[in-house]
């Protein structure tokens, strides 16, 4: 179940806006943040919130820990900062020598966590990002849970990033352009309007159905086809192609 901290939350957010207002530097700000993650997100103070924590000989803002482990990094800025994402090179750094996925960048009011991944060098996107001066409390309690103590303990943080991922355009494209589904769509267009469409117009129909944005994600159409069997005839060594499975007439897609 998902850690309910609207009650907490909507106590709280005051007086991170009057932060804001006040314009606080970053050592204030950060004060109030060590308050946030010990009254809203249930960490101990002394034992798993880590200022300046040394990481191979370089420091991060905090260190949010659980049973000795970091679980994610905190880059804090000062209450009154237009948070970039070039705010965490320096945190994603630290992130990278101690292979921690992930970084959170708050100024109080604004929260944006980033996942990270070190295959080919240090890339980062964003998971989520939420203003609590302009989201309502229900969507910024939401995610700002994920956080919790309890959730990052019980995996809900990774499960809802696998979520994100397997969820994502490039995902959904990918399991599109298969060819069972697109045979599958194929069936049902024939079905509706009696006509055999070509499976490239096709592909290239849903393809467009996306956003530009989404596009850019999925990349060019690329038709994903199913390996096929193979079978040795018994009177000789040579192979031979299975039968195709597609309907009778209609060949390969």
């Amino acid at each position: 179940m998902p850690v309910d901290i609207r009650r907490r939350l909507r106590k709280f957010v005051p007086h991170l806006l009057k932060a804001q207002e006040e314009n606080l530097n970053e050592a204030d700000t950060c004060q109030r943040l060590v308050k946030f993650f010990e009254e809203i997100l249930d960490y101990d103070a002394l034992t798993e919130i880590s200022r300046e924590q040394q990481v191979k000989g370089k420091y991060v803002d905090f260190a949010i820990k659980i049973d000795g482990t970091t679980r994610f990094l905190v880059e804090a800025k000062a209450a009154g900062t237009v948070l970039r994402d070039r705010h965490i090179e320096q945190a994603e750094r630290y992130a990278s020598e101690a292979n921690i996925r992930w970084v959170l960048l708050t100024n109080g009011v604004a929260w944006a966590l980033y996942h990270l991944s070190f295959e080919e060098g240090i890339e980062y996107e964003k998971a989520f990002a939420v203003d609590l001066s302009n989201d309502p409390n229900e969507k910024a309690a939401e995610v700002l849970a994920l956080l919790h103590r309890k959730a990052v303990k019980g995996g809900a943080l990774d499960e809802y990033w696998t979520t994100r991922v397997t969820l994502r355009p490039a995902s959904i494209g990918k399991a599109l352009m298969s060819e069972d589904v697109l045979r599958f769509l194929r069936r049902e267009i024939r079905k509706q309007g009696g006509l055999l469409v070509d499976v490239e117009d096709l592909a290239n129909s849903i393809h467009e159905m996306f956003t530009p944005e989404a596009r850019e994600e999925i990349g060019p159409v690329r038709l994903r086809r199913k390996r096929r069997a193979v079978r040795k005839e018994k009177s000789r060594g040579d192979t031979v192609p299975c039968e195709s499975t597609g309907e009778p007439g209609q060949g390969d897609i």
